[in-house]
C-alpha cells in the first residue's frame, strides 16, 4: 500500500465544491468531481442520477475530459451538494479510474481532514482490465488442464 500525501490540491476541491454549490439541484444532480489533467487544467462534471443506475460524477468527468481532449488526468475528486464535502468514489468508480487512470490519486475526506491517496490504495487487489484484454488478432486463451 502506498503513503498517502499531505498535499492536497484545495484549488481543485474549490472548484468541485463550486459546482455542486452552483450546477447540483434537485435528486437528478446531486454530486461534481473535479479532475486535473496533466497540462493543468480543471475539468468538472455532475452525476446523472436515475433510477436505472445513472453515471456518477466520476465516470461523467471522463467522458467530459476527453470531449476537451484531456486524456491524462492526474487527480481527481467528488463533492456532494448541500455541502457534504469531499466523498469517495464508490466500487465501480473505483474500478474505472483504475482501469483508465492507473496513476491517478484521489482526494478522500478523512475524520482529520482531507488527503490524497493513489486510486490503487483504494481498490487494493484490485482486477486489472487491461490484464485480461486480449491483443488484436489473437485467438482466445483457454486454460491449461492441471492433469492429464
Amino acid at each position: 500500500m502506498s503513503t498517502p500525501t499531505d498535499r492536497v490540491d484545495q484549488e481543485l476541491v474549490r472548484a468541485a465544491a463550486h459546482v455542486a454549490a452552483t450546477r447540483c439541484r434537485g435528486d437528478n444532480h446531486t454530486m461534481a468531481a473535479a479532475a486535473r489533467a496533466g497540462d493543468g487544467r480543471i475539468v468538472t462534471a455532475v452525476n446523472a442520477y436515475h433510477f436505472t443506475g445513472g453515471p456518477c460524477a466520476e465516470l461523467v468527468l471522463i467522458g467530459t475530459a476527453a470531449a476537451q481532449g484531456a486524456y491524462d488526468l492526474e487527480t481527481v475528486v467528488a463533492v456532494g451538494d448541500r455541502d457534504r464535502g469531499v466523498v469517495p468514489p464508490c466500487g465501480r468508480c473505483r474500478q474505472v479510474l483504475l482501469d483508465y487512470f492507473p496513476a491517478l490519486e484521489v482526494i478522500v475526506g478523512t475524520k482529520d481532514g482531507l488527503r490524497t491517496v493513489p486510486v490503487t490504495d483504494l481498490l487494493p487487489e484490485s482486477y486489472v482490465w487491461a490484464d485480461h484484454q486480449l491483443d488484436a488478432g489473437e485467438g482466445p486463451e483457454f486454460p491449461v488442464p492441471l492433469s492429464g
